[in-house]
């Protein structure tokens, strides 16, 4: 099961990253959670203590990692370096434990020459998610970036299905269909919508009309939950803090869902 998160920007991505890679690994589950948006908040919703989150180096910015695997250090002009580096241990040495055995991999973004640069750190990425993605066996959650930049240079290709965030809002709305359009550019059919912060079941029907009009399956929606806000500002994962809450639940239901398709 490898499942990419996408949506816009604020809609609950890393929330529901976070709590389905908790509750697949309770289940029994090997899973490796991948933080690919820049603002790298998935420590925190996966129960990562702070301490430990803030030593973790994303990949991207281990200079000294990009080195020795592709032969060439980040920033060094006109060097050659590997297209296809060594990446089979890097998410065991680099990877850091989190409860119920999860293991989280933060990916960083590439900061010079363009996002989708030809440079060492993203032959790097590209080889490792690749890796993770088609060659390892385990539970993969990828938390993306916001908007849709990531699937244009085709970052989640590999991935049996992106499960795209929406709350009751026509921008929203708007970039999940966006999004599906390009994941299937790009060879991604399965697109999964999931509504968040549902308050009403006024808001909950317009989620479902508005989504079968333009042929987007949802498969779950989870409501607006004041426990979620309160996990955050207290940095505790809602797992933790409210395992009952009616968010959790729906999440758990959503992971169900998604093993009938999936195992």
């Amino acid at each position: 099961m490898k499942l990419a998160i996408a949506g816009k920007g604020g809609v609950g991505k890393t929330t529901l990253a976070g709590v389905l890679a908790r509750l697949l690994a309770k289940g029994g589950y090997k899973v490796i959670t991948i933080d690919a948006d820049p603002a790298m908040n998935l420590s925190s919703v996966l129960g990562i203590d702070q301490e430990t989150a803030s030593k973790i180096i994303p990949i991207s910015e281990n200079y000294d990692l990009i080195e020795e695997r592709t032969g060439a250090r980040p920033g060094s002009s006109g060097s050659v370096f590997s297209l296809t580096p060594s990446v089979h241990d890097i998410a065991e040495k680099y990877g850091v434990l989190g409860p119920d055995n999860t293991r989280l991999i933060i990916m960083g973004t590439v900061k010079s020459g363009g996002s989708g640069c030809m440079c060492p750190a993203n032959s790097l990425l590209r080889a490792l998610l690749r890796h993770i993605l088609i060659n390892r066996k385990d539970a993969v959650i990828m938390d993306m970036e916001a908007g849709l930049e990531h699937l244009g240079r085709g970052t989640v290709k590999g991935v049996d299905a992106i499960l795209s965030v929406v709350e009751p809002r026509v921008q929203s709305i708007e970039t999940a269909n966006r999004i599906s359009k390009l994941a299937r550019d790009i060879g991604v059919n399965s697109i999964f919508t999931i509504g968040n912060k549902v308050k009403n079941e006024e808001e909950k029907n317009f989620l479902y009309d508005t989504l079968n009009k333009i042929n987007l399956p949802i498969i779950g929606v989870i409501p607006y939950d004041e426990a979620i806000a309160k996990s955050d500002m207290l940095r505790v994962s809602p797992i933790d803090f409210a395992p009952n809450s009616p968010a959790i639940k729906a999440i758990d239901a959503i992971k169900e869902i998604l093993m009938k398709y999936y195992t």
